[in-house]
């Protein structure tokens, strides 16, 4: 129920399509969350929170948060969003949960909403940004420009709110010099976090018709990943933290034929991890024919990202290097993101 993220724990509750203006063309969120919009009141949340609290590892001293994604938070009917938040803010004030955190439209800032939202506890508010290129935004059906994202994180940063944004590579319209530029317009935005959730084809979605008529290809995976790590390296450079790569794993997300194309992985996060820590030691490998075994030396915590998924990066660095690996071996005396070969 509860999901380890940031060095705290976050409780979610999914509020599918619940807010939204339309539905845009790459969402279908019952599926994504395997939640039914129709179950969100407050007997729905308690029993979400108390599930919660009662779990093992549960550790209210660790600063646990709320978190109601799937939705459009601040356009929800004034009067649920009160009630909503009226019942984790009892949670709050027996000191089992530290905040709230809600995901939002950049085009739905009302300033009273807000003010409420921070009465209740709501500390950080993402935003579903997507794109910073309005032609893509207009392509997708967001219904919201580049415009409203800036002026958004403006009125954020004013009510002293934490602001996270949510951006999706491999939309129509997009390529990989566009989500750059997108990378660029979001870094100059300075938020506190980002996520990076490559579009996919799912079922019934507007973006399957499109697909189905041949006027969309999805990214591959090798791109999406390719493309997610150059933006992560310069968010992170940047002091942007990247809080989540990819879709997470849900029930209905994950039965067969929901997902019918693109770039998905159940360790898409990891992958494009493991792609930046390999492209990052690539100095180190141009040993081709010179050895025909190495042992390789890293850091004991990127042992997982030198093996890569499934020992992929093992793979790849010998047939780099044209040796063949004969041992990994932690050293703690590594700087991160350094190897030493021998």
């Amino acid at each position: 129920m509860s999901a380890k993220q940031s060095g705290h724990f976050i409780v979610p509750v999914f509020i599918p399509n619940k807010g939204c203006p339309h539905r845009c063309l790459f969402c279908e969120q019952e599926k994504i969350t395997s939640e039914k919009s129709t179950e969100v009141n407050p007997d729905h949340v308690k029993e979400i929170l108390d599930t919660a609290i009662h779990a093992k590892g549960f550790d209210p001293d660790r600063g646990p948060e709320v978190a109601f994604y799937g939705g459009t938070f601040t356009n929800l009917p004034f009067d649920l969003m009160v009630l909503l938040l009226e019942t984790v803010w009892s949670y709050i004030q027996q000191g089992l949960f530290a905040s709230i955190r809600v995901s939002t439209r950049p085009d739905a800032m009302d300033k009273d909403t807000l003010l409420t939202m921070k009465d209740y506890g709501v500390k950080t508010v993402e935003l579903g940004v997507q794109s910073m290129d309005d032609h893509v935004l207009d392509l997708s059906r967001r219904g919201h420009t580049s415009a409203d994202t800036v002026n958004a994180v403006h009125i954020l940063r004013e009510l002293n709110f934490n602001v996270g944004i949510q951006l999706m590579p491999g939309l129509p319209g997009d390529s990989a010099d566009t989500f750059r530029i997108t990378t660029k317009k979001v870094i100059a935005l300075a938020p506190d976090m980002v996520r990076l959730y490559p579009a996919l084809v799912i079922k019934g979605t507007g973006l399957l018709r499109l697909y189905k008529e041949g006027l969309y290809t999805p990214l591959t995976l090798e791109k999406a990943i390719e493309i997610c790590a150059e933006s992560c390296m310069s968010l992170e450079a940047a002091g942007i933290p990247v809080i989540r790569m990819g879709l997470m794993s849900s029930p209905s997300l994950l039965e067969e034929g929901q997902i019918v194309d693109g770039p998905w992985h159940p360790a898409f996060g990891f992958l494009v991890r493991s792609f930046i820590y390999h492209r990052g030691i690539e100095k180190h490998l141009h040993l081709s024919g010179k050895k025909a075994g190495i042992k390789i030396f890293a850091r004991p915590e990127e042992m997982s990202l030198l093996r890569g998924y499934k020992n992929y990066g093992i793979g790849k660095i010998e047939a780099m290097t044209g040796a063949k690996i004969t041992g990994l071996v932690p050293d703690e005396s590594l700087a991160s993101g350094s190897i030493r070969i021998e």
